[in-house]
């Protein structure tokens, strides 16, 4: 009896190992002070490194890219961004763009899976009431909400990524809407990663310190707002039919 017991309570702890492995990653990278190379100021420093290395390694340095910003993006480790600048800078803003969507994609969904392995069923099936039909609304609009989400600036990228996965969203919907979502967004930042250059130069030679707000405007933020409203035009508008419509 006792041994049958172990059974269940050990497959509900080995649910759990696919997200602890991705915080056990991101522990040590923060004890080892990965954070420190995710800065603008140390790509100034190695931005003729890097250059090389794509220009020399061809199609390895593509694979290496988009591996690291799947693994950034997987174990949510904070400003991968600087990692969509680096595509931009080295490939420029289309191709670069395009890696960075599909690297972050492709970590987005890997953290989303593990997030719905280790949570995502238990939630959903204890959710009552007003939960519940908050629950079953998002998944009814599914792509929508989550093509908004995407596309508001103001969500932390982690964030959106665990999110749904508390939700009974299916994975092909969950890839389709991320990759579509976070395009505007990698498009804009690999176009300021292509124009760096300058800026990385004056930084390394004179010592000064590059911050994000040196490149990112507040016309870029209300654009990538306005497209995350216009994504929640249709299920707001499905919404209002419904409430509209008599009860049968």
């Amino acid at each position: 009896m006792a041994e049958n017991a172990t059974k269940p309570a050990g497959r509900r702890l080995l649910r759990f190992l696919p997200f602890g492995i991705l915080a056990g990653i991101l522990i040590v990278g923060l004890l080892l002070g990965w954070q420190h190379y995710f800065t603008l100021d140390y790509l100034a420093e190695i931005r003729t490194t890097i250059k090389s290395f794509a220009a020399e390694q061809g199609i390895v340095a593509v694979l290496s890219y988009v591996l690291a910003y799947g693994i950034a993006v997987a174990v949510a480790f904070p400003a991968t961004w600087l990692l969509t600048l680096i595509g931009g800078f080295i490939y420029g803003w289309l191709f670069g763009g395009l890696m960075a969507a599909v690297g972050a994609t492709i970590g987005a969904t890997v953290l989303f899976w593990a997030a719905r392995t280790a949570f995502g069923d238990g939630l959903r099936e204890r959710a009552k009431g007003t939960a519940n039909k908050m629950a079953s609304g998002f998944e009814g609009n599914a792509f929508s909400y989550l093509l908004a989400m995407r596309l508001l600036p103001i969500l932390p990228f982690a964030l959106v990524n665990i999110v749904p996965a508390l939700f009974k969203i299916p994975t092909g919907i969950y890839v389709a809407a991320t990759f579509l979502g976070i395009l505007p967004g990698v498009f804009i930042y690999a176009y300021l990663g292509q124009g760096i250059e300058g800026v990385l130069s004056v930084a390394a030679e004179s010592g000064t310190t590059v911050g994000l707000g040196d490149l990112v405007t507040p016309e870029i933020t209300l654009g990538l707002m306005g497209m995350a409203l216009l994504a929640c035009v249709a299920p707001v508008y499905k919404f209002i039919r419904s409430r509209k419509q008599p009860a049968s």
